[in-house]
């Protein structure tokens, strides 16, 4: 995990109403735990390929109240996942109709979205047949390798 993403991590738990963090990717884990009056610190973290991370101090917590974290949902149907990093568009150019959309009908092989990465636009093929039920993603949107972008059932 790169140093600007622990950094915002530490920030969304310092400006919420959550008290403790955990996340756990393929390359290591990192807990933050905020206390009652001291700004949150990392607690623990770990790579094997990095060295053991020192605690860090977070940005002072804000006064106002932030909106509740969303509780998860349970997902059901297949879950199309993007396949690299890159900005994620819903259409073949600006002002376009989407490629998939909640409700339609979806074949295997057929183009649900663009990721760009590197200025060359790729796009994104279900790997089903079915119908979209969730759109996860807002256009726009940088992505993360395996991150979910739409439901289909």
């Amino acid at each position: 995990m790169d140093l600007r993403k622990l950094k915002t991590l530490i920030d969304l738990v310092s400006e919420s109403n959550v008290s403790e963090l955990e996340i756990t990717e393929a390359d290591g884990k990192v807990r933050i735990v905020k206390q009652s009056a001291a700004p949150a610190m990392v607690m623990a973290a770990h790579y094997p390929s990095q060295p053991m991370a020192h605690p860090m101090p977070a940005a002072a917590p804000v006064a106002a109240a932030a909106p509740a974290v969303p509780v998860a949902e349970v997902i059901t149907g297949h879950v199309v996942k993007s396949p690299m990093v890159g900005t994620f568009y819903r259409a073949s150019n600006p002002g376009a109709k989407a490629l998939a959309d909640v409700g339609t009908a979806i074949k295997k092989g057929q183009s649900v979205c663009i990721i760009e990465a590197m200025k060359i636009m790729n796009e994104i093929e279900s790997d089903v047949d079915g119908t979209v039920t969730k759109v996860l993603v807002e256009n726009g949107q940088a992505v993360e390798y395996g991150q979910p972008l739409f439901i289909i059932e």
